[in-house]
């Protein structure tokens, strides 16, 4: 049965262009577009000596977990809950967590395909090395993954109809992006504004995504923070889901 539920949750997204676009497709044209200013390919002091488009690759990929969570995730859970597919699912053997984890599935696996079209492009087109620490690389966007699906959950627990979703979703859209490093790249922060965002989900994850890009090991502190981060927002969302 859940089989069932996640192939057809699956074949639902691929029929929203928007979802695909915005998720799959966006981080790396963004990428593509910075990459060709030429400014964006020399190095920078204030980068510790990499160019601008090396320390956008991890934007990119958090790009595609912030749509993914934000803003993709809750839209869909909230349309199910208020077209009363949750409702009626309560009465079938096929339980409503079902489609839930399907939905976390579907959109974290898109996102992890965003991430890698990132990294390709990047390699292939601006020569952006590959992470020298694959392990520690992947340990962050594994941790990344369930702290902003966590937040998406949150997001759709408290959202009663999907444009209230779309509001919070907004609201909180914006700040995580700024905190990923889109306008202005952790690397080049202030100290102290550096030490604040560091704290957010997606500072942490940022920083442990550049340390290991560059070969070190992400530190245990953001590592840390990604996972209690996690377990505070699906504590959050298992509190306040509601199906109907």
């Amino acid at each position: 049965m859940n089989t069932a539920v996640l192939r057809t949750e699956f074949r639902l997204f691929r029929r929203e262009p928007a979802a695909v676009f915005w998720i799959f497709l966006f981080p790396t044209l963004l990428l593509v577009v910075l990459g060709s200013i030429p400014s964006f390919r020399d190095t920078d002091t204030s980068l510790g000596g990499l160019r601008p488009i090396d320390a956008y690759v991890p934007v990119a990929v958090l790009i595609a977990l912030i749509m993914s969570g934000v803003q993709s995730l809750p839209q869909a859970l909230t349309g199910h809950r208020e077209r009363g597919i949750l409702r009626r699912m309560s009465l079938t053997p096929v339980r409503p967590s079902a489609l839930l984890f399907a939905q976390m599935v579907v959109q974290g696996v898109v996102a992890l395909a965003s991430a890698l079209l990132a990294l390709v492009v990047g390699r292939l087109v601006f020569d952006v090395r590959l992470p020298e620490q694959p392990a520690g690389y992947l340990l962050a966007l594994v941790l990344a993954v369930p702290a902003a699906l966590a937040l998406g959950s949150v997001v759709s627990a408290l959202s009663r109809t999907t444009k209230i979703a779309s509001a919070i979703g907004s609201a909180v859209f914006f700040p995580m992006m700024f905190c990923a490093g889109v306008w202005l790249p952790v690397q080049a922060m202030p100290h102290t504004m550096a030490r604040v965002v560091g704290l957010t989900p997606f500072g942490s994850a940022a920083r442990a995504l550049g340390e290991a890009a560059a070969g070190h090991w992400p530190g245990w502190i953001h590592l840390g923070v990604l996972a209690v981060w996690t377990i505070l927002l699906t504590a959050g969302a298992a509190r306040w889901f509601r199906w109907e």
